[in-house]
């Protein structure tokens, strides 16, 4: 069974730039690195664009624990914590077929 993934974050207004372009390696890394990841991929709000959202999918746990254990994860996500003006909302989705 896939597991998908939402990630909302809110950005500080003068970081976006900054935070796109860690966002940009990252899923460049992932695409590289994870055979086990379906998509990753970065959205911005049409309504506010502090606002964004990343739509992930793995094909099972054990691809998105490898995901979240790599070190450009690590090493990258801690770049972009200091462009958000809060903690992350991340929803987890298992697929239904």
């Amino acid at each position: 069974m896939a597991i998908g993934l939402i990630a909302r974050f809110s950005i500080k207004g003068d970081k976006k730039q900054e935070f796109e372009g860690i966002f940009a390696e990252l899923e460049a890394k992932v695409k590289a690195n994870e055979s086990g990841c379906n998509f990753y991929s970065l959205h911005q709000s049409r309504e506010d664009d502090s606002k964004y959202v990343v739509l992930e999918q793995y094909v099972d746990q054990a691809a998105l624990d490898a995901h979240g254990k790599s070190d450009y994860f690590k090493s990258l996500g801690a770049k972009m914590g200091g462009c958000m003006a809060g903690r992350p909302e991340i929803e987890y989705l298992d697929t239904t077929s």
